[in-house]
């Protein structure tokens, strides 16, 4: 998601989404007065504000990573040309990512269902 359509979805509804985890953070005066003047711009709360904000900027760092022409091949593309593995930032964020996602959720509370809420 980038910042233009996150604009668009704070003007439309939104459902409520779970929180799996806290943070405190510490703003600047200005980053916190914009924080509280797009919440009440938008209808939201601070909270949410900085939530989808956090989101879209780490959307936006992962698809900033550089790719780091590693040299093992992975595959061939439809020419038959190789493919190199990534030896940049990216696949280890997205294992590191994919770790503390599962932990997270082992820590969630089931539903009377059974079932993990989503996600």
């Amino acid at each position: 998601m980038r910042i233009k359509e996150l604009l668009r979805e704070w003007e439309a509804a939104r459902a409520e989404q779970k929180t799996v985890r806290s943070y405190q953070v510490d703003l600047t005066s200005r980053d916190a007065a914009r924080v509280e003047a797009l919440a009440e711009l938008y209808a939201r709360s601070s909270a949410d504000i900085i939530a989808d904000l956090l989101e879209v900027a780490l959307n936006e760092l992962e698809r900033s990573l550089p790719y780091v022409k590693g040299d093992k091949v992975i595959s061939e593309d439809e020419f038959g040309d190789p493919i190199f593995e990534d030896a940049g930032p990216m696949p280890k964020l997205l294992a590191l990512t994919r770790k503390h996602q599962a932990e997270l959720e082992k820590s969630l509370p089931r539903q009377d269902d059974g079932e993990r809420p989503p996600s």
